[in-house]
């Protein structure tokens, strides 16, 4: 049998866990209230592992879109665990309209903030501004200050610092797979919280791609404008995980490094060093997620934790049919 090409695992953070985005499985890992921890694996859907993953800008659209719907399920899912007191409660699923319909407001939320309102902004300041291109550099300006001043602020909730700790001990789990290490806390504790291929980065070059995309579009009547900020959405968010995914893969070279530094900077934001508690639960959907990828199943004893808890493993059986394996990893998300 030959020997699968390397796979490069993300996730993200979410409520008192991490979710972790293998070849064909993710998994899911939750500190519940008594201490323990819930884990759970799923196939991943067929659609966004099939021969358009290895489409370059085609998938750069089709990872924004399963990061958006599968980031979703998982924070849901995250907050029932979490909150629920015993192990035998059952998961109410969310119907497919209502995750649809929180999709679609977080998409609007997200235009109407990022894209549109800096928009109206540089447009009432036209009349002053002389330029087209300068026009689009303080409309990306603007941008950039609502998407930084965004994430401070939110950084203020104590559950949100939570869930940047996660963050953290999520990035700290996939470096030390990366770097081929046994995935322990002791060597997990060895590397930083930023990744090069966090969801944090690809924001932030999303944010910078748009200023020079919208620059040659120069300054057309504001309806177009409008237009231009929704339809290209898309087209920007190709561009960017095309952008992530080569510094991503050229981290030995020093363009490379370059590429992905103000990317690492801003995820000094949406990062903490998290407890050897938090680093338990990222290590626990790492080991799940490549043990489904390998066709075997993860030890489901008690094991006994940093704190003195047992963890206990929960297995879904699947209810999707495992999707074509993929090139390359999912941007990794907190």
């Amino acid at each position: 049998m030959a020997e699968l090409p390397r796979f490069n695992y993300g996730g993200q953070a979410v409520i008192e866990g991490v979710m972790i985005r293998g070849r064909n499985f993710f998994s899911l890992a939750v500190r519940r209230q008594d201490g323990t921890i819930f884990r759970q694996q799923e196939p991943l859907n067929s659609m966004f592992n099939g021969p358009i993953r290895r489409v370059p800008l085609l998938r750069g659209v089709l990872v924004l879109l399963e990061s958006l719907t599968l980031g979703m399920k998982a924070l849901r899912r995250s907050a029932n665990i979490a909150m629920q007191e015993d192990q035998g409660d059952e998961q109410e699923e969310l119907p497919a309209w209502a995750m649809a319909g929180t999709l679609a407001i977080s998409l609007l939320f997200g235009l109407g903030l990022f894209f549109m309102l800096p928009l109206f902004i540089v447009w009432l300041l036209d009349p002053y501004v002389s330029s087209d291109f300068l026009s689009n550099v303080i409309e990306g300006a603007i941008r950039l200050t609502l998407l930084v001043s965004y994430i401070k602020v939110i950084g203020f909730s104590s559950d949100i610092k939570r869930v940047f700790a996660y963050h953290g001990a999520e990035h700290m789990a996939v470096h030390t797979h990366e770097a081929g290490l046994p995935l322990i806390v002791e060597n997990v504790r060895k590397f930083r919280t930023p990744h090069p291929r966090c969801g944090t980065a690809f924001l932030l070059t999303v944010v910078l791609v748009s200023i020079i995309v919208f620059a040659f579009l120069q300054r057309p009547p504001i309806e177009w404008r409008i237009i231009s900020r929704i339809a290209l959405v898309p087209v920007i968010a190709a561009f960017s995980y095309e952008i992530i995914r080569f510094s991503g893969a050229h981290q030995e070279a020093w363009f490379g490094k370059l590429i992905s530094q103000p990317g690492l900077i801003l995820q000094k934001l949406t990062t903490r060093q998290p407890d050897d508690s938090q680093i338990e639960v990222a290590i626990c959907a790492m080991e799940a997620a490549i043990a489904a990828d390998q066709g075997r199943e993860y030890p489901e004893q008690i094991v006994e934790s940093v704190n003195g808890v047992g963890t206990t493993g929960e297995h879904t059986e699947p209810e999707v049919t495992p999707g074509e394996e993929g090139a390359s990893g999912a941007t990794s998300d907190g």
